[in-house]
């Protein structure tokens, strides 16, 4: 039995720590809403987030993030990737040498612009053993305890394998890599991919547009992988191809379902407040379209999905973009 805290009760983390939990770990719960704490304590149920799921007794809800994290083995940080370094800068005094730090954020820092690898090492430094979890999840789903497969990459091997034998059990398989910049790459690029094909369907383009965004995002993603060092295998595999086709194709995804709304001409900010989550396409969309223009490559798809939510462009507009391009020989590279 492993001690494990979660960081972050929203819809994954409280998957998480659910899954955690079933799987007889000593497993706690903090989130950074006192109220919905003592909530989710009082209840044993996350009905904000996750309605008609009961918490496991084993399950521990903390409202003190200190107490949070003493004794444990694990922290696992689910918070949005804004709140990332926050989380961070608040626990790195409370560590030990010993903690190991695992994450399912998916982004990247919108201050930086780096990977959230990196925002460990300059808080933590760089001997600090990592893990990130990714791939295509439904917090929902995870919950329901309905069959889902993930992947965890880590720099250390025996870490990844051990976040691996924690998650795992007869619902839930998880796949290892040591490709923490595909992986992360994968969780935060299907969110500006999700946007565009959601965007798509909501001004009724039709399954052959959806296809063709997932598919030439698809390329996208490889071209900024490859060219951050990511392994083409993690980039067509369960945190790459995987988690896009999840967002892409399914309403459970809050970034598919802004797209969904811009496509209809709804607002921006009507659209968030509907959906009542963080959705972290929006940050991501920024952050990868500058890290495009860094490097100086082509992401035609995010760089729309940028204008249409930073710049007002029309979603019709930003599809009538795509399609003018440069007639060009197919590549995903």
């Amino acid at each position: 039995m492993t001690s494990i805290s979660v960081l972050g009760a929203g819809s994954w983390g409280t998957a998480i720590a659910l899954l955690l939990a079933r799987n007889g770990h000593s497993t706690a719960l903090w989130g950074h809403n006192a109220s919905h704490i003592e909530e989710l304590e009082q209840k044993r149920c996350n009905n904000r987030y996750l309605p008609g799921v009961t918490l496991p007794s084993n399950l521990r809800i903390e409202k003190n993030l200190a107490t949070a994290i003493q004794e444990v083995n694990i922290i696992v940080i689910a918070v949005p990737s804004h709140a990332f370094a926050g989380t961070l800068e608040k626990i790195s005094n409370q560590l030990t040498r010993d903690t190991r730090i695992a994450w399912a954020s998916k982004g990247l820092d919108p201050v930086s612009g780096h990977l959230l690898h990196e925002t460990v090492y300059k808080l933590l430094g760089d001997k600090t053993s990592i893990a990130v979890i990714s791939g295509p999840t439904f917090a929902t789903e995870v919950a329901q305890n309905l069959p889902t497969a993930i992947t965890v990459a880590s720099p250390q091997p025996e870490f990844g394998i051990l976040m691996s034998e924690i998650l795992h059990n007869q619902r839930f398989r998880v796949y290892t890599s040591d490709d923490i910049i595909g992986v992360q790459l994968g969780g935060a690029v299907k969110n500006v991919l999700a946007i565009a094909t959601g965007a798509a369907d909501g001004l009724g383009f039709g399954a052959n547009t959806r296809s063709a965004l997932v598919t030439r995002g698809l390329a996208e993603l490889m071209r900024l992988g490859i060219c951050m060092g990511a392994k083409h295998e993690t980039l067509m595999g369960l945190a790459g191809l995987g988690d896009i086709v999840l967002t892409c194709t399914d309403n459970q995804s809050r970034n598919r379902r802004l797209g969904l709304g811009l496509g209809k001409g709804r607002a921006t900010a009507e659209i968030i407040e509907e959906i009542g989550q963080e959705v972290e396409g929006i940050s991501a969309a920024r952050e990868i379209y500058k890290l495009a223009k860094t490097l100086n490559l082509e992401m035609p798809i995010t760089e729309q999905v940028y204008k249409v939510l930073y710049e007002d462009l029309p979603p019709t507009t930003a599809v009538q973009n795509l399609l003018i391009r440069e007639q060009k020989t197919e590549r995903f590279e």
